[in-house]
């Protein structure tokens, strides 16, 4: 086993703890971690302490060293200063793991940065195992392990939670204590100096006692690594995360209609979607949705039954099913058939499932009964509101049994109200169903245990990703080294097409004009109607400055747009270095479309694809996708645009060719996985229609860079 995770399996699972900073004082956090583990923990618990001969009534060691055991797991709750020494101690000492509980490190200036990156340091040096440090602990309920200061222990269960908010993780296990939801670990990370995300889920893995993992991210460091252990681990357990902090970290101006495009929570979002990770953005999601792992099944399909005691709840449940992507379930004839005969004659007729407002427990046991049994049924919500009739307690008590006649199948509760519900909710949670408040916080936890399903259904199915360059390679990598060597980070028009021509990538026949002479010569080789453009590395947007001119129909119209083109740039752009002017084709084509990335600084290049034109901002129809694509993820990026309706064909009207775009589309992800120093890069409009597709505009931005293909890349 490596010498790594075998430390953290010490550190999880100690037979010897020593608790640095042990104290008798009540109050202080060494005497809040000595009494969570004195008494409970299966293992021998060392007090360490110079000034003190005893803790507790327990025997006092002054160092970790002078302690005559080997030692597992060390919590330190001592002074910021003292901790580098302690680490390099515990280095000697072979110990497994720390729990560095101590603050003032990275969040308390440049001194404390100091200390953070010498414990970072040591802690590699010496293969010790460090959660924290500024954290609140470490619990694994199993083994009666609280190394930590919280005031509760949690109860046992499948699910790990971790952490990087200390203060949550006590919100978290107050509330999971009075809803009797369990857990096989309970992390409180700190500040990450040495075991982060990416570490845990590569542990959790093959960790028998862990079926699922719940995460509160605030930030990511290594991305690269921790999304391909998050897709290692989905393929076998589900990760569920909230991830905080959407706004766009060190954002700079957007050059390109990309660049504002491709936000970075965007990119999380497509990031997370990729590795199989289930992002919710609620605390409130993630409490319904740890009862729902601890308790329940995952459906197969997204067709749910609602089975409810009033319309109006019914119809809400409905509207949100929608709404998030799920389906009401079609009730086969056969169901029908039974619920009428079990059923008052005024009930629905059909899902959602209206038992009405007198239904007794024997109805709504019979109605669920039914609906779970059909084969078009993936799942059932059953909703219960307060009526003068209804029995919550009892109702219930019928559910349980039901679930327990179709365990593959999800359950879960809504009893609406608070007192006079509130028993029938208890006793549902003590049967393993879960119960909500709300109809519409039943179905997003539904959802989103469905999208678990969906998404490691097609990791399973997914080919492995690798990386080739390309052959035209050298030619596109001799152009970006002479335009640093210029000390420009921006392709002019006539750079970026001939950037875009070696990789296959469709471009009109253009050329370059730097007299008003030449530009009429080559518009009258390339054939009328042409269109003119200023080409200038340091004119991104080129209308703006007058730089454009459309239908050219003859050589002396030629002359006078280049003039005006040249005359209209000096003028707007005065410090812009005018490199002449780019001639191309005129096309006309049914669909404008986007086609561009941006380096994100966590996940590397971004692809963006969607509608384009000069509105793009404002309609936003885009999706985003990670490189490197092949033709399915081209194929599945396209679909997540309204756009793809159209370019597939309409209501009559011809489609493109979807196989030549996830061709383009794909080339372009080449380019990506080629060039480490693309930081820009937008193709819009890209147009297209039946017969073909090809670049109007391209604009490139570049930028020295150490790294090497694909390192670049957070997906290989």
């Amino acid at each position: 086993m490596d010498k790594k995770i075998q430390n953290l399996k010490r550190l999880f699972n100690p037979q010897t703890i020593a608790v640095v900073g042990a104290s008798n004082r009540e109050g202080s956090v060494g005497n809040s971690v000595m009494k969570n583990l004195i008494g409970k923990v299966e293992g021998i618990v060392y007090p360490v302490n110079p000034k003190r001969k005893s803790i507790l009534g327990i025997r006092t060691y002054s160092s970790i060293s002078s302690i005559p055991d080997n030692i597992d797991l060390v919590v330190v709750a001592t002074p910021a200063q003292t901790v580098p020494a302690l680490v390099e101690e515990c280095g000697k000492k072979k110990v497994g793991g720390m729990v560095i509980i101590t603050a003032g490190f990275k969040e308390a200036g440049e001194e404390g940065k100091k200390l953070f990156e010498q414990v970072k340091e040591l802690g590699k040096k010496h293969d010790v195992r460090i959660i924290g440090p500024n954290c609140l602990g470490i619990l694994k309920p199993s083994m009666n392990l609280n190394a930590s200061f919280a005031n509760k222990m949690a109860l046992p269960g499948k699910v790990a939670f971790i952490s990087q908010s200390g203060a949550l993780c006590t919100a978290v296990l107050d509330w999971s204590v009075q809803y009797n939801v369990g857990f096989s670990h309970f992390i409180s990370m700190g500040s990450m100096a040495d075991v982060g995300f990416e570490c845990l889920l590569n542990y959790f893995e093959n960790d028998s006692e862990t079926e699922a993992v719940i995460m509160y991210m605030e930030s990511l460091t290594n991305s690269r690594w921790f999304l391909q252990k998050a897709a290692e681990f989905s393929k076998k357990k589900p990760i569920i995360a909230v991830k905080v902090g959407k706004s766009s970290a060190g954002a700079k101006a957007a050059l390109s209609h990309t660049g504002s495009l491709a936000g970075n929570d965007e990119v999380f979002n497509t990031a997370f979607e990729g590795a199989g990770i289930i992002r919710i953005n609620e605390s409130q999601e993630m409490y319904n949705i740890a009862q729902v792992l601890a308790r329940q099944p995952f459906p197969k399909g997204k067709n749910l039954a609602i089975v409810t005691n009033a319309g109006g709840p019914g119809v809400i449940a409905t509207d949100s099913l929608i709404e998030n992507g799920g389906e009401i379930a079609t009730l086969s004839k056969n169901t029908i058939k039974k619920l009428n005969e079990v059923l008052p004659p005024h009930w629905s007729h059909g899902n959602p499932v209206d038992v009405l407002g007198d239904a007794d427990p024997g109805r709504y046991k019979k109605a669920v009964d039914l609906c779970l049994k059909d084969k078009n049924v993936d799942g059932a919500l059953v909703i219960l509101t307060p009526q003068s009739m209804t029995k919550p307690m009892e109702i219930a008590k019928s559910l349980i049994e039901i679930y327990n006649k179709h365990p593959e199948k999800p359950v879960y509760g809504v009893w609406m109200g608070e007192e006079d519900v509130e028993l029938g909710r208890k006793s549902l949670e003590k049967g393993n169903i879960p119960v909500f408040k709300v109809p519409e916080n039943g179905v997003r936890v539904f959802m989103a245990m469905y999208n678990y399903t969906r998404i490691k259904d097609k990791l399973n199915k997914e080919k492995t990703l690798s990386y080739k360059p390309n052959e035209n390679k050298r030619k596109n990598k001799a152009l970006i080294t002479k335009i640093l060597r210029e000390k420009r980070n921006t392709l002019n028009e006539y750079e970026a097409k001939k950037f875009m021509l070696n990789y296959n990538i469709p471009v009109g026949e253009f050329e370059k004009a730097n007299t008003s002479k030449q530009a009429a010569n080559l518009s009258s080789k390339i054939g009328f109607p042409v269109v003119m453009k200023i080409l200038s590395s340091d004119i991104m947007h080129k209308t703006e400055v007058g730089g454009v001119i459309t239908d050219i129909t003859d050589e002396k119209q030629a002359e006078k747009a280049y003039e005006k083109i040249i005359t209209a740039a000096k003028k707007n752009a005065p410090k812009a270095n005018i490199q002449g002017v780019l001639i191309e084709k005129q096309a006309s084509k049914k669909y404008e479309l986007l086609i561009g990335s941006k380096y994100d600084p966590l996940f590397g290049p971004t692809i963006v694809f969607g509608k384009g034109g000069v509105t793009v901002e404002l309609e936003k129809d885009t999706a985003i996708e990670l490189p490197p694509l092949n033709n399915k993820r081209a194929r599945d990026l396209m679909e997540k645009t309204k756009i793809f309706q159209l370019l597939k064909g309409y209501r009559g009207m011809k489609g493109v060719s979807i196989k030549k775009l996830e061709k383009v589309l794909c080339n372009f992800s080449q380019l990506l996985c080629d060039f480490p120093e693309l930081r820009e890069v937008d193709i819009n409009p890209f147009a297209v229609d039946e017969k073909g597709g090809v670049v109007l505009d391209a604009k490139i931005v570049i930028e020295k860079t150490d790294k090497k293909a694909p390192e670049h890349l957070a997906l290989l």
